[in-house]
């Protein structure tokens, strides 16, 4: 039975890469063949992710935070289909490309890996939350456990409307607790999210984990602004 599945599944993929060619999420020129990672070897090579060691500037909660792409032109645009043009599929994509980027900047590390969430309004207006999403591909290719450890209890303006430093502090102050029941205390926990600007909202995720008992918080995103 489930080779059966495994055939249908494989052949519904066929069928679709036939009808809805696959394209580089970055580039969005077509693939010449079908990959795990969606990106164009051209793309491969000039957006080959790194470890960026970023120094916060919104708080000094978290330990750590490591970035594995710049956001600037077509990653830039491919976060902007990510998060508002209902591409959630690329998050297989670059959870894997994150993945490399959190074992090289966190050699033999391991973690309880959860997200920045989104808000309950935000979440029915989108549809998924990106960085749930993104943490929950990059823990699979880790093989380490994603759990949900906070929720966002107000629904604030988004980060990206705010240029000021305090103001985008001040913007996510209180905004998040720890989840009901969530494994906290004592872990090492890593929390992902898409872009980094100023590390405000990191920052804040990473003073409530601390404060419901975790042993050391540090972060992981796909992009930042550097």
């Amino acid at each position: 039975m489930r080779n059966n599945n495994a055939s249908r599944r494989t052949l519904k993929a066929r069928i679709l890469d036939l009808l809805f060619p696959p394209r580089c999420i970055l580039c969005q020129n077509l693939l010449q063949t079908p990959a795990p990672v969606r990106i164009c070897p051209a793309c491969q090579t000039r957006y080959a992710p790194g470890t960026r060691v970023l120094h916060p500037s919104g708080g000094t909660f978290f330990s750590g935070c490591i970035a594995a792409l710049p956001y600037a032109g077509d990653v830039r645009s491919a976060i902007h289909r990510f998060k508002f043009g209902g591409k959630a599929a690329y998050a297989d994509t670059f959870g894997l490309w994150l993945a490399a980027c959190i074992r090289a900047g966190f050699p033999g590390a391991s973690f309880v890996i959860t997200w920045a969430p989104v808000s309950r309004r935000r979440l029915r207006k989108r549809g998924y939350d990106q960085s749930r999403l993104l943490a929950e591909a990059a823990a699979r290719a880790l093989g380490m456990p994603c759990i949900r450890l906070l929720d966002k209890t107000a629904d604030t303006p988004p980060q990206s409307g705010l240029k000021d430093p305090a103001r985008r502090r001040a913007n996510v102050a209180g905004v998040y607790a720890a989840a009901a029941g969530a494994p906290i205390a004592g872990a090492r926990i890593l929390v992902i999210d898409d872009v980094f600007t100023t590390g405000a909202t990191l920052s804040e995720c990473a003073r409530t984990l601390l404060m419901a008992g975790a042993e050391r918080v540090d972060c992981a995103v796909l992009t930042a602004k550097i």
